[in-house]
């Protein structure tokens, strides 16, 4: 057992959510262990996409670096978001709603969890060990996790006072406590690329997008066409982040992620879509871009509980999201930071207090996020919403377009 004054936390899964409660429970003292079932760090630029940072992430990735430098020197501003319509017919696009008061930073995956993983302590990562299962002892005070080390498939097992699921939106420690609960498929997929256009910014692809979207570098663009909406912002190291939602039947999902095999026909079959849809500025982007992938998007009817004991859910294992408020990444940073709080005023003795406290804070503000978030996909996506009809970029109101704007996210201001 470990001395007193250190609480051994067990985070399973080593994505942002875990990276950001390494910092959050290291930083107040914690005895911190991360189990990551993918053999290595990530290097170079995996398959990964953009994210949108707010200013409160901002703010606590700052701290938990101690460097105020790294975050700016790793992101591009995003000081404005702005959403467009394209007439797929004409290819006329017009603008719908524009806020230049933004304050959000761009990141690519691969680079923020670098930035986060290369901060912390390397011994407290058990790269290459897949979660088994895990036990609570009589008295509620222990916990032991059962792992897999891949390389040579040992089992281990690791003991402490608190454990943590980090382990995304399929997360197996959620289904051990709410096994009923299903994932909800939101209606479409997202196709996700990011095109490097290093060595190629004078190219008449570059030169055209810059363009056709004039603000590239620090804009946030959601761009709606019938049916469908695109997203598209600039990244650091000369890199374009690109989203197009296609509206499909929910597709058969293999494995433990969203994530799913595309074939050259259907990128090909992708591409015409685009072609129908978007200026062709923005589909020469997509055509350039290697290895574009497709996620299902999938959320779920906010949780009533998220911690059980000496458990406790954080990230997409807490709040699975669909990603048009830009929510996921900053609920999971901001559920490491509360979480980290929480414990440092209890301490370990009164876990149950701490993880009370916890729950009692974030669950009011995620479960508005998530709802929010999912009522932002279906009006963009030209869905029906219970109370109304799909949204018409040519008809639409000024109240029609106040909901498109990312600041009328509830609790958005609290993350100034």
């Amino acid at each position: 057992m470990v001395d007193n004054q250190k609480a051994k936390a067990i985070i399973i899964g080593g994505s942002i959510a875990g990276v950001s409660c390494a910092h959050a429970l290291t930083s107040i003292g914690c005895q911190v262990v991360v189990l990551e079932k993918t053999a290595a760090p990530p290097t170079g630029s995996p398959t990964g996409a953009g994210l949108g940072l707010d200013p409160l992430s901002q703010t606590l990735i700052t701290s938990w670096l101690g460097n105020p430098q790294l975050l700016q020197q790793a992101t591009l501003p995003l000081t404005v978001d702005q959403n467009r319509a394209t007439d797929g017919a004409t290819k006329e696009s017009w603008t719908l709603t524009r806020d230049e008061e933004f304050n959000f930073r761009a990141a690519h995956w691969a680079d923020l969890h670098g930035l986060l993983y290369n901060a912390l302590p390397p011994d407290i990562f058990f790269w290459g060990h897949h979660f088994i299962s895990f036990t609570i002892s009589e008295d509620k005070s222990y916990v032991k996790v059962k792992a897999k080390v891949l390389r040579n498939d040992n089992i281990v097992e690791i003991g402490g006072n608190l454990l943590v699921a980090a382990d995304g939106c399929l997360s197996l420690i959620r289904q051990s406590f709410v096994p009923d609960l299903k994932l909800r498929y939101s209606g479409y997929c997202a196709w996700r690329g990011v095109l490097d256009f290093s060595g190629k910014e004078d190219s008449g692809t570059i030169e055209g997008i810059r363009k056709a979207y004039p603000d590239l570098g620090k804009c946030l663009y959601f761009d709606l066409g019938s049916g469908t909406h695109c997203v598209l912002y600039e990244l650091l190291n000369k890199r374009l982040n690109w989203v197009f939602y296609v509206n499909q039947p929910e597709p058969e999902i293999k494995g433990s992620s969203v994530t799913m095999k595309v074939s050259e026909e259907m990128i090909d079959e992708m591409l015409k879509d685009a072609g129908k849809t978007w200026v062709p500025e923005l589909v020469k982007v997509m055509k350039e871009t290697k290895d574009p992938f497709l996620n299902a998007v999938y959320d779920c009817d906010p949780l009533r509980q998220i911690y059980w004991d000496n458990v406790v859910l954080i990230g997409d294992a807490a709040h699975p999201t669909t990603p048009h408020g830009l929510r996921s990444t900053n609920m999971s940073i901001l559920d490491a930071a509360v979480l980290g709080k929480c414990l440092e005023k209890w301490g370990v003795e009164n876990l149950h207090s701490a993880l009370e406290e916890y729950q009692s804070t974030r669950l009011p503000v995620t479960s508005k996020q998530v709802l929010h978030s999912q009522q932002l996909g279906r009006i963009k996506q030209g869905l029906h919403l219970p109370d109304r009809g799909p949204f018409d970029p040519k008809k639409a109101s000024p109240e029609d377009l106040k909901d498109l704007q990312q600041k009328n996210m509830p609790f958005f201001t609290i993350n100034h």
